[in-house]
């Protein structure tokens, strides 16, 4: 059962978070999800749509923390939990661990209320009894050091063991501490300036002015980071001054380096954010196709192209898995493959991927990948560039699908993007010439890979 505010017209944060874990739970995603509540309350307070959205981010992207302390004062262990009592106990934890502003017996007695309103009164004195124990008790939870790495990645970074075990195979030790620490706080909040309607100077001087502390990115040149959200609503929304977007992603349109004139093809374009990009940075004097295997999908790039301004874009419906027949060979001159991946790279986003990916999703997804690059390929014209990105950093989706696609297609070769990129975007690439961005060494940007081929 949903949990419901018992008064009509003002939901509250907590049972909205409830609600919305549950449908996570149920196979939903975390994002879309938000979106619609907020879209159905948009009389909530902007305080609680604030906390709201804090409680369903930061309890699925710390579970493991939020277990492993609920584990020392439970008295059941949590796999023998309902899940409707272990939902109610990771929302009181969150706030009674990563929440000051929220005291004690607020954190507790919400929660109690909560089981009650969510028909589970029968289990209120269990919340009551694990939370008071956590609060009064929390000092003395063993969290595991950081020389017991593996212990500490899984419980205090909050990352599934297969995970853990994934970072320290492929990385040293302060690497994987540094990656799993920055992927367990908050993503910053990124705006791209839409250069079709405004420059990103007067993005930034609106934000200020309407109360909100942002900043330039460093590497983005449309980029302002959001450093604190004010009451108001962000200015030039409805007009289309911005579009939210992550600093790495904004990065593979540039090294797409779309031109005036060109026929480009967005393999993956859903929901829309390079595609618009690449009009953007053509002034709209491209022709663009996206293509996206699901109709829904395709139509929200239509929707944004709308909203931005953009023009010379046509979504299309297309599973890529069956070749592309209705495409002439060799008819486009830059072509983005911004392939489906395992989203490691934004976990601080998707937080419920921490939990629902598993090892053999990351086989199967590079086989995928592999699949996306081939029947693409042929429609690179002579001389074309194909761009393939992920936002993800396991070996098998990043090097080793560039190594194969140079091995199947030899009249490809690999660029070096230090030929390309601005001097200060040097230090996001590797001595290979491939992108290369993470959250703990680039500007709290998302972790993402590209590599630039060239058809001879």
């Amino acid at each position: 059962m949903s949990a419901r505010n018992q008064q009509p017209g003002h939901p509250d944060a907590r049972s909205g978070a409830y609600e919305i874990l549950q449908r996570v739970e149920q196979g939903g995603y975390a994002d879309r999800l938000l979106d619609s509540y907020i879209r159905r309350h948009p009389e909530m307070d902007p305080r609680e749509r604030g906390l709201l959205t804090e409680l369903v981010y930061g309890v699925l992207r710390l579970r493991g923390r939020l277990d492993f302390a609920l584990t020392q004062f439970s008295r059941q262990q949590l796999t023998h939990l309902e899940p409707a009592a272990l939902r109610l106990l990771r929302l009181g934890a969150y706030q009674l661990l990563e929440l000051d502003r929220i005291p004690t017996h607020a954190a507790v007695n919400t929660s109690v209320e909560l089981a009650r309103q969510v028909g589970m009164e029968r289990i209120a004195g269990l919340i009551n009894g694990t939370l008071r124990s956590l609060a009064r008790e929390r000092a003395t939870i063993p969290w595991p050091e950081a020389d017991d790495l593996k212990a500490y990645l899984q419980h205090v970074c909050s990352l599934p063991g297969w995970l853990v075990k994934d970072l320290l195979r492929q990385f040293p030790n302060s690497e994987s501490r540094a990656l799993a620490e920055a992927l367990a706080g908050q993503a910053p909040q990124t705006l791209r300036a839409n250069t079709l309607k405004i420059d990103r100077d007067a993005l930034l001087a609106a934000l200020t002015e309407a109360g909100h502390q942002a900043r330039l990115c460093h590497y983005a040149p449309e980029g302002v980071i959001l450093e604190e959200r004010g009451e108001s609503a962000l200015p030039g929304d409805r007009e289309g001054w911005y579009q939210m977007q992550d600093e790495a992603s904004m990065l593979i349109a540039r090294l797409l380096d779309p031109q005036p004139g060109d026929r480009l093809l967005d393999a993956c374009s859903a929901p829309g954010g390079k595609t618009t990009h690449m009009a953007a940075l053509t002034g709209n004097r491209a022709s663009i196709l996206a293509l996206d295997k699901h109709p829904q999908r395709a139509e929200l790039v239509t929707q944004g192209a709308a909203r931005l301004a953009c023009e010379g874009i046509e979504a299309r419906p297309w599973d890529l898995l069956e070749p592309p027949a209705f495409l002439a060979p060799q008819s486009f001159d830059r072509i983005l493959v911004d392939a489906p991946c395992s989203g490691l790279g934004v976990l601080r986003r998707n937080p419920e991927s921490r939990w629902n990916r598993k090892p053999a999703d990351i086989r199967e997804l590079a086989a995928l990948q592999r699949t996306l690059l081939a029947q693409v390929a042929p429609l690179v014209r002579p001389g074309g560039h194909l761009l393939y990105a992920v936002c993800t950093f396991t070996a098998a989706e990043t090097d080793a699908v560039v190594a194969d696609f140079l091995v199947a297609h030899p009249e490809f070769r690999l660029e070096d993007l230090h030929d390309i990129v601005p001097s200060h975007w040097h230090e996001l690439l590797t001595e290979d010439g491939l992108l290369r961005t993470w959250p703990h060494r680039h500007d709290g940007m998302d972790a993402f890979f590209a590599a630039r081929f060239v058809k001879a």
